[in-house]
C-alpha cells in the first residue's frame, strides 16, 4: 500500500472498496455461521490495510486513526464483516504508546509484513464484565518469567492471532493504591516454535448468532518471558485505555458502514419496487422511517469524527469515543430494522444479506460496552451526576 495523505480518504474508500468487490456478499453468506475470511484478511495484510496504524519506521502506513477508521468503514459499507480484523487496528493504540522500543521493533515490522497477527484483546473475564476493574487473571512473577493463571472470555480471534496482548493482576486488589491500580498489560506470542499453542494455555470456541469467531481462553500456570510486561508495572488499566477509545471509535465507524449498507439497499428496493402502481418508497410509512434512520445516521457520523480528532490530537476523548460508539451503533439497528421492514418478507431472506448484517451490527449496542454503562459513563463524567457503577 504506498502511503496515503490522511486527508485523501476517497483514495482510502476507492481502493478498499476494490478489493471488498474481488469478495462481495456471496463471499460472507458462504462463511456462515462461523467461518474465518482468512483470504480476505490475507488480502488485507497484503495490501497493507491491517498495518495502516504502525508508523512508516517500523514499514507500516503510518495512518491516523481517522484514517483507519474509513477503511473499516467502507469494509462494513460493502457487506462485509470487518470484525474479523479490526482489533490488530484498536489494540495497536496501546503497543504503540506505551510499548518499548524493543518490543516495537521486535514485532511491528513482522506486523506489518504480515509475518504475525495481533487480533487477540484479553481483558474481560466471566465475573467481571464491564467492570475491568474486578478481573481475577493473576500474572505472578517468577524469576525471569511471568506466570499466568485465570480465564478470559469474548477474546474474540484468539484462534487466528499469533499474539496477544493481556490484561492481568499483578496486585492483589486490596494492596493496590487505588481501584485502578495493580493491573497490568502483557504481550506475548501464543504458540511455540512448533505452531502449538504454549503450554497451560487452552484456547475453546464460542458459538454465537453472529459469525464472531470469539473464545473463552484458560491460563493454567502459563509462562511467558519477563519482558512480556508492556509499559509500567501496576498501570496497566491506564494503558489499556488508549486501545478502548481507539476500539469505540473504530467500532462506531464500522457502524456507520453499516447504516450506509443498509440505507444503500432499503432506498435502491423503495424505488424499484411497486405496490398498488406507485413505489413503496413514496409512501411515508416506509420514507420517514429510512430519512429518520439517515438522519440519526448522519449525526452520528460526526461524533465518529469529533472522537477520531481528539484521539489523533492526543488529546482527551473518553468521552467523545463512548458517545461516538453508543450513537453510530443505535443508528446502524435502526437503518437496520427500517431496512428489513423496507423489504418486509425478503429481508429475512438469506441472499439478501440483510438479516446478517442486522445480527452483526445488532452486537455493537452491547459491546465492546453496554450503552447502558456509556449512558452512566456520560450522566457523571459530563453532566456531574452522582456515580451510579
Amino acid at each position: 500500500m504506498k502511503h496515503h495523505d490522511d486527508t485523501d480518504f476517497d483514495v482510502i474508500r476507492t481502493e478498499v472498496r476494490r478489493l471488498c468487490d474481488k469478495y462481495g456478499n456471496e463471499y460472507w453468506r458462504s462463511l456462515e455461521p462461523d467461518k474465518y475470511p482468512t483470504e480476505f484478511v490475507a488480502d488485507l495484510t497484503t495490501h497493507g490495510w491491517l498495518s495502516a496504524l504502525i508508523p512508516e519506521e517500523y514499514g507500516g502506513g503510518g495512518l491516523s486513526l481517522s484514517g483507519a477508521s474509513v477503511i473499516l468503514e467502507e469494509i462494513a459499507a460493502s457487506g462485509g464483516n470487518p470484525s474479523a480484523c479490526h482489533a490488530q487496528m484498536y489494540i495497536m493504540g496501546t503497543l504503540l504508546r506505551h510499548g518499548s522500543e524493543e518490543q516495537k521493533q521486535r514485532y511491528l515490522p513482522k506486523l506489518a509484513a504480515g509475518e504475525v497477527s495481533l487480533q487477540a484483546f484479553g481483558v474481560t473475564e466471566p465475573e467481571a464484565g464491564s467492570e475491568t476493574t474486578s478481573i481475577r487473571t493473576k500474572a505472578e512473577r517468577d524469576g525471569d518469567t511471568w506466570r499466568i493463571n485465570g480465564q478470559k472470555i469474548w477474546t474474540s480471534r484468539a484462534l487466528h492471532s499469533d499474539l496477544m496482548i493481556l490484561l492481568a493482576r499483578t496486585t492483589p486488589a486490596d494492596e493496590a493504591d487505588d481501584r485502578l491500580g495493580g493491573l497490568s498489560v502483557f504481550l506475548f506470542e501464543l504458540r511455540g516454535d512448533d505452531g502449538e499453542l504454549i503450554p497451560g494455555l487452552t484456547i475453546k470456541p464460542i458459538e454465537t448468532w453472529m459469525n464472531h469467531n470469539t473464545t473463552e481462553v484458560f491460563f493454567d500456570d502459563v509462562v511467558i518471558p519477563a519482558d512480556s510486561l508492556v509499559g509500567t508495572e501496576g498501570k496497566g488499566f491506564r494503558h489499556i485505555l488508549d486501545g478502548m477509545n481507539a476500539e469505540r471509535i473504530l467500532i462506531s465507524a464500522e457502524c456507520i458502514g453499516d447504516g450506509k449498507f443498509f440505507l444503500e439497499r432499503a432506498s435502491a428496493y423503495a424505488n424499484e419496487r411497486k405496490v398498488f402502481g406507485k413505489p413503496i418508497g413514496a409512501n411515508q410509512g416506509v420514507a420517514f422511517p429510512l430519512a429518520q434512520a439517515y438522519a440519526n445516521l448522519q449525526a452520528a457520523d460526526l461524533m465518529r469524527w469529533r472522537a477520531a480528532e481528539l484521539f489523533d490530537a492526543g488529546q482527551s476523548c473518553g468521552a467523545e469515543a463512548n458517545m461516538a460508539k453508543m450513537l453510530a451503533s443505535n443508528a446502524s439497528w435502526e437503518a437496520g430494522n427500517a431496512t428489513l421492514n423496507t423489504h418486509g418478507g425478503f429481508g429475512f431472506a438469506v441472499e439478501y444479506d440483510i438479516e446478517r448484517k442486522l445480527r452483526e451490527t445488532r452486537l455493537y449496542q452491547v459491546a465492546p460496552i453496554n450503552n447502558n454503562l456509556v449512558l452512566a459513563f456520560v450522566a457523571q463524567q459530563c453532566l456531574g451526576l452522582p456515580k451510579s457503577y
